[in-house]
């Protein structure tokens, strides 16, 4: 699996002592996703799997709002896993599991997640800003996995730059994608209907199109 365009805490941004890590976006989109999942969460009860959790801002401050719901983040970068047990450890939430190391492009990546006390029926997969700095695979393998693990009424909630019919929603985006694709070509924004099309091989459909702040959007899926 591919590493992050840009590590967090090598983006000339603060590290803490105890390794804890600060994205700048997580502080621009933080609670327009949580107005998504949050309303989607609420009053349930269950498992919710972060795939790729970066600083694990997210699933602290996610955790945090949903009392009931069990959080078990993830990443595949060491200082990202480093950074999410120290924010564990400074929030000290009961409903936040230790982070697990997994790699997305292996679609048995639940097995992973099973290990040990790991749940099997999960509520919810999140994933924020992943799919566009990897390479195609991560995707496939990240919807497959989500498809076999989700329970009947569970939901894939993916978040990030998407284009539409073949199309950049914004030239910012279009911008974006192809400093990704310089970059590495493996990489870039993808489109929503060929996400959907993977995830319709994986017995997924989507259910709904979020669009959010900066260019951004939110993609449902639920089983078929």
């Amino acid at each position: 699996m591919a590493e992050y365009v840009v590590e967090f805490g090598k983006d000339g941004s603060q590290v803490e002592p105890d390794g804890r890590l600060n994205a700048a976006a997580f502080h621009r989109n933080h609670e327009a996703i949580w107005a998504v999942l949050g309303g989607f969460l609420q009053g349930k009860h269950g498992d919710v799997f972060e795939a790729g959790s970066g600083t694990g801002q997210h699933t602290v401050t996610f955790a945090q709002q949903s009392p009931d719901i069990q959080w078990w983040p993830s990443d595949f970068n060491e200082a990202h896993l480093k950074s999410i047990a120290a924010w564990r450890a400074h929030t000290q939430l009961a409903n936040v599991h230790a982070p697990r190391r997994i790699d997305l492009s292996d679609p048995a990546w639940p097995l992973a997640l099973q290990a040990g006390n790991g749940p099997r029926d999960l509520l919810a997969v999140f994933c924020a800003n992943v799919i566009h700095i990897a390479p195609w695979p991560v995707a496939e393998g990240l919807i497959a996995g989500a498809a076999r693990a989700l329970q009947p009424d569970g939901r894939l909630f993916l978040y990030g730059p998407f284009k539409r019919d073949g199309k950049h929603t914004a030239l910012s985006n279009a911008v974006f994608d192809t400093s990704l694709r310089n970059g590495n070509p493996d990489w870039g924004v993808r489109d929503v209907e060929e996400v959907a099309a993977v995830a319709k091989r994986a017995g997924l459909s989507l259910s709904e199109i979020v669009d959010m702040p900066a260019n951004n959007l939110i993609i449902v899926f639920a089983r078929t």
